[in-house]
């Protein structure tokens, strides 16, 4: 793809679909935070966005069965039962039949309100395009609403970004109504929504860039870890581009700095990075991750104070 081909491809005035996927944050002692939890669900409903639960941000890949279940009671019981929200069917190390495997995750989900987004599974990966889909089409069977996900193998060793016959045949499954894409490639993106314009407009492409939030701008929908640092922030970003206003450059720059700093290498510890910044904006009890879970510098809230005083979250006291 060439420049020329993606210049004037930006659409103004679009109203925005944003997911933040989110965190869970941990206590003093180690637990989880319940609470803390609640409140955050709750806050970025009020902001606009849609939550995510049992994502990456929330730590699923290291809660047992047991634990993402009560993620999701957690969730209902914030929320309630008119809300919708997110929930990712995530069924690594898991033994038995693949597909059952998926679905029972996927009933849980149902079951509790939410919609389930399918994580990719290493027991796929090199397979042919034709067994791929065939498992998709049995996964998503009679549900109302999935979405699909591919993952850029830096965040996890499940992940890949599907090929392009992937990529139609997913096109064609009707319960699939969208799926995240977290390549971190802007190119990539651009080649999934021109795609997605000419075989089915109503597909959501939702990026997972948190390196290029303004995919926005070209057509993309938004799934991305960065926005449970700041829901508010993003819902008011989206909504300048909604209505046309200039600020919203400012605004959008600004919460990419954020994004640049957070999602440095190791990009894993973002989610360190996330509870520390909750902890400086006073949402979470502590800026503790998962134990399991990559860690980031001791100085790291030295940087993530500049962050949110350029977003106007954070007062310089001199």
């Amino acid at each position: 793809m060439k420049v020329n081909d993606i210049i004037g491809r930006e659409r103004p005035y679009r109203k925005v679909q944003g997911i933040a996927a989110c965190l869970l944050p941990f206590t003093a002692d180690g637990e989880i935070a319940v609470e803390a939890f609640q409140n955050h669900l709750r806050v970025t409903h009020k902001a606009g966005l849609i939550n995510a639960v049992n994502m990456d941000t929330g730590y699923v890949n290291y809660l047992s069965e047991a634990q993402r279940l009560e993620v999701l009671q957690w969730t209902l019981e914030a929320l309630g039962s008119e809300v919708p929200f997110i929930a990712g069917a995530y069924i690594e190390g898991s033994d038995g039949e693949l597909v059952s495997l998926y679905r029972q995750q996927m009933d849980q989900i149902v079951a509790h309100g939410g919609t389930p987004i399918v994580f990719q599974t290493a027991r796929l990966l090199g397979r042919e395009s034709r067994k791929k889909l065939e498992v998709y089409r049995a996964v998503c069977n009679g549900y109302q609403a999935v979405l699909g996900f591919e993952l850029n193998p830096i965040f996890a060793p499940n992940g890949e970004i599907f090929d392009d016959d992937t990529m139609r045949g997913l096109l064609e499954i009707p319960e699939l109504k969208g799926l995240k894409h977290s390549s971190l490639d802007r190119i990539k993106e651009l080649e999934r929504l021109a795609l997605r314009d000419e075989r089915r407009p109503d597909f959501h492409i939702y990026s997972g860039n948190d390196l290029a939030i303004n995919m926005i701008e070209y057509g993309s929908d938004y799934l991305l870890g960065l926005a449970t640092f700041a829901p508010d922030k993003f819902a008011e970003r989206d909504m300048l581009w909604e209505t046309g206003e200039a600020t919203y450059y400012a605004l959008s720059d600004s919460l990419q700095h954020l994004g640049n700093v957070a999602f440095r290498r190791p990009v894993p510890a973002y989610k360190h990075s996330a509870a520390t910044f909750l902890h400086l904006r006073g949402i979470v009890p502590t800026a503790l991750p998962h134990h399991q879970a990559p860690f980031r510098p001791p100085w790291e809230a030295d940087i993530l104070r500049d962050c949110a005083e350029r977003l106007g979250l954070w007062t310089r006291h001199c």
